[in-house]
């Protein structure tokens, strides 16, 4: 028998679910609430919820409806107690990573959107694993449900922001990740805004379009770090197949048609890109754009020779940037000690695996 998971389902692909079955679709929104916004997953224990409701879900849960209910492999906290890294077993022993990281008066969690990914960016720990399989839409909720009860359970009131940089490529698992997107911002669940949530992509030119065609409500981070073809394509290969020309041909049409400001990202990495000529090349290669530049010191992986820009250099990067009129921030590093970077902590179990067999 074939199986659905309840974190997979749209509010009102519940409420038919459910009146599929006989019950008032009114039953939807009480099932909803527990799922998303109270990040339920011991259903049966919820005495709350109506009869109808609960001989519902003995008679479904577990048979042909199921949960996304992840397991924690690893957990580890950074020294500074704000950043926290799960690593998140699936059901078919495929493992995720999620970061929660703080901030002074918010959260953010950093999500993934496959197992592994398929773009090979060279320094990148999960561009170094090369690509598994898609992740559902519920397994992508399930990461932020996941995050909510952490919080919870330290006291704070819950995420404020989400960025979808973790592992994978999300607009290489568009429909996934949208769907995802619109179960999570939902009112009736976990209602995190749109304007809070940022997609991150290394410059998937059919998913750009079709986030400009279709008014995606959310942020668009461009993951730039070269600003020409050759340079780029020695960082990230998929420039082989999205070559800079088209990339900023799909920014321009997403900045006309959606009038959205559009965030780039730039991993400096000492001697490769972070000289003052790159910063005259970034500032050339925008002209025209709405365009904010987030300077992202390298996070050091064991698969990557390459090293971290000093602190002077990268302030005179962003000079330069803001000199041409773009604004720019340097973002704050977060939970290096814990592996924060995507990828960082699955490698390094795979490693100490490996390690432990020879």
């Amino acid at each position: 028998m074939s199986t659905i998971s309840l974190h997979d389902l749209t509010f009102a692909e519940t409420e038919q679910r459910l009146a599929d079955d006989g019950l008032a679709r009114h039953h939807a929104r009480a099932l909803w609430r527990a799922l998303h916004r109270q990040s339920e997953l011991d259903l049966a224990a919820r005495r709350d919820l109506s009869p109808p409701l609960r001989r519902w879900l003995d008679a479904h849960l577990h048979q042909d409806v199921t949960l996304d209910a992840p397991t924690i492999n690893a957990k580890i906290d950074s020294s500074d107690e704000r950043t926290r890294k799960l690593l998140l077993r699936l059901d078919d022993g495929q493992e995720i990573e999620t970061v929660v990281m703080g901030y002074p008066g918010r959260f953010t969690a950093c999500l993934s959107t496959q197992a592994g990914c398929a773009m090979g960016c060279v320094f990148c720990a999960t561009g170094q694993m090369g690509f598994v399989r898609h992740l559902r839409p519920g397994e992508i909720v399930a990461q932020v449900l996941h995050a909510q009860r952490l919080l919870h359970s330290m006291g704070e009131p819950g995420l404020r922001n989400l960025v979808l940089m973790g592992m994978g490529e999300p607009l290489h698992n568009y429909d996934a990740v949208m769907k995802a997107l619109g179960i999570i911002t939902d009112d009736r669940g976990v209602n995190l805004g749109p304007a809070k949530i940022s997609v991150s992509t290394v410059g998937v030119v059919p998913g750009i379009l079709r986030m400009a065609e279709e008014q995606c409500p959310y942020n668009l981070a461009v993951s730039l770090h070269a600003a020409t073809d050759e340079e780029r394509s020695a960082l990230v290969p998929s420039n082989r197949r999205w070559p800079l020309a088209d990339l900023m041909a799909a920014c321009r049409t997403y900045g006309e048609k959606t009038g959205r400001r559009i965030f780039f990202g730039w991993t400096l990495i000492e001697g490769r890109n972070d000289s003052p000529a790159h910063a005259r090349r970034v500032a050339e290669l925008l002209q025209g754009l709405d365009a904010h530049v987030n300077l992202i010191p390298l996070n050091p992986t064991q698969g990557y020779s390459g090293r971290t820009t000093g602190e002077a250099v990268v302030e005179e990067f962003q000079s330069i940037l803001q000199d041409a009129g773009f604004p720019s921030t340097i973002r704050q590093r977060r939970g290096i000690d814990v592996a924060a970077g995507c990828g960082q902590l699955r490698a390094s179990k795979a490693k100490r695996q490996s390690e432990a067999l020879e």
